[in-house]
């Protein structure tokens, strides 16, 4: 029987790939296909009230040492070439491709068409091609799924490819990769390279990668942050790395969530890159979350590395036995008030979140354009005792831009982007330490988080307006006179020291900004 015009069609987007003698390739399936395909590929588990459960092996987290782009002509000027984006030639990326697609003869594929970007001016479309049927429906779970949107791209050519290849293991020797787990991206031909992990969020990063590429061209923020909106239509966007609190406080039962993980930021509005959540759920409880909760147990729902009861089928996230990274990726509509797609007006608040594990910096603070600044390309949290190994007191982190290993370009590009949108719509920005009080982990407490809801509303809706503030005396920083920090510490000298070596701590991370940042904001720092 002749091809009909799809199947030529589709043909030829493989073969112009290299991917060459496949011996079958599924195309858009929806997820209720998807969830058979991984059943009968006994890729994963059904669990209790019907979310697939899977296992991705050794790989439970993000490879950040195998993260490479492709540095040519086009790309070599500007990349921020460091840790985060280790430079690969494209010698190196045609040999290992070359491997791929000799490896992928006579194999299945399944192919999956989205969009990333739910504003249409600045969408781009994406082809997502995996081994796996589970890691096709995170790729339909994660991004706007064109249907939902009205559009059609499947007769369109993809602008970026996804090759995930999680069941191919690179040799360093030979390949020039840094481990048997590899993601390449090559920006001039939009391909992402991806193999040796079964760790979905390598698929969702490196397209977030890609969109932090190109949309300052665009006078675009890409962001790494969540973002909800109030019933006055008043915009609110977090800032924050993993443990502030970012998705928590977001995720509000009287707010509308746009988006928990990956926004833009145009001149037009705030929109979300993608068209679900991808949550960590170690010790994840209804009470706390019951929106995440609810959200887990939904059809179509994903659970990476999660506890299950084989006999029973029923999720345990207190067990973490597997990985302390346990992660959920849902449609961000089993989110009850959440905006599909996540579209919502200019931002009236920006909320940038630090977990604080010496216990110095104010509750809540109030920042300058030129503070918000500082902060941001400082990116700080804490990490404590136990949440990795070797960790046995607190330690300052600063990922810039709070997300550095997704920052294609040079942080400052990125802050300055910010600072011109906070000053052209007037924008209130603040510091929320979710952290300690009272002194450092293990001698004070962790800031409760009924607490923490009251000052953030209270900052939302105004009512920190008309009370009176203060400056933090080594940070600068604004904060209400009630809320002095200082004053929950039993030695006040030992705050002090304490509060002196963070700052110094500050002050060296900056280091790297101070001739790419005007001498305004390398001054927003400690005093």
């Amino acid at each position: 029987m002749p091809h009909n015009k799809k199947q030529i069609s589709e043909e030829l987007s493989m073969n112009h790939l290299g991917l060459k003698n496949l011996e079958d390739v599924f195309w858009n399936l929806p997820t209720p296909r998807l969830y058979e395909h991984v059943i009968r590929n006994r890729e994963g588990y059904l669990g209790h009230l019907g979310a697939l459960v899977v296992r991705t092996g050794d790989s439970t987290g993000r490879a950040a040492t195998d993260k490479f782009i492709v540095d040519d002509v086009s790309s070599h000027d500007r990349v921020w070439w460091g840790d985060f984006n280790r430079a690969i030639s494209e010698e190196t990326f045609d040999a290992l491709y070359a491997r791929v697609q000799r490896y992928l003869e006579g194999q299945q594929l399944y192919v999956e068409d989205c969009l990333v970007g739910a504003d249409s001016r600045f969408e781009k479309r994406i082809r997502v091609i995996s081994q796996d049927a589970w890691h096709a429906l995170f790729a339909r779970t994660m991004f706007v799924r064109p249907v939902d949107v009205g559009r059609e791209v499947e007769a369109d050519e993809p602008e970026f490819t996804v090759l995930h290849v999680p069941h191919f293991h690179a040799m360093p020797s030979q390949d020039g990769t840094n481990s048997e787990a590899f993601i390449i991206l090559h920006l001039s031909r939009r391909i992402a390279l991806i193999g040796g992990t079964a760790y979905a969020g390598e698929i969702k990063k490196s397209i977030f990668t890609i969109m932090n590429h190109l949309l300052p061209d665009q006078d675009v923020l890409p962001m790494h942050a969540s973002a909800n909106v109030g019933v006055d239509g008043d915009t609110a966007i977090f800032f924050g790395l993993s443990g502030t609190g970012k998705t928590t406080l977001s995720c509000d039962p009287d707010r509308r969530l746009i988006g928990d993980d990956e926004l833009g930021w145009s001149k037009q509005n705030v929109f979300n890159f993608e068209g679900g959540c991808y949550a960590k759920v170690d010790h994840l409880s209804r009470e706390k979350e019951p929106l995440i909760y609810n959200a887990t147990e939904s059809f179509g729902s994903i659970l990476e590395n999660v506890a299950m009861d084989m006999q029973t089928r029923r999720i345990d996230f207190d067990d973490t036995s597997l990985s302390e990274n346990t992660r959920a990726a849902y449609p961000i509509q089993a989110i009850p008030n959440a905006i599909y797609p996540g579209v919502a007006d200019q931002p009236a608040n920006i909320i940038m979140l630090t977990a604080d594990a010496f216990g110095v910096l104010p509750a809540i603070s109030k920042l300058t354009p030129e503070q918000a600044m500082y902060y941001f390309l400082l990116g700080y949290t804490a990490k404590i005792a136990g949440t990795e190994a070797g960790i046995t007191e607190p330690q300052a982190t600063f990922s810039p831009c709070f997300g550095a290993p997704f920052m294609a370009r040079h942080p400052s590009v990125y802050a300055k982007l910010l600072g011109d949108k906070i000053r052209d719509g007037n924008v209130r920005c603040w510091l929320l330490n979710t952290g300690w009080s009272g002194g450092p982990y293990g001698v004070g407490e962790r800031m409760d988080i009924d607490l923490t809801r009251t000052l953030l509303s209270a900052a939302l809706n105004g009512q920190l307006d008309n009370i009176k503030f203060q400056r933090h005396p080594i940070f600068g920083l604004m904060m209400p006179e009630t809320l002095d920090p200082i004053a929950t510490w039993d030695d006040q000298k030992a705050y002090v020291d304490t509060a002196k070596e963070l700052a110094e701590l500050f002050r060296s991370a900056f280091e790297q900004f101070e001739t790419k940042v005007p001498p305004q904001v390398l001054q927003a720092g400690p005093v």
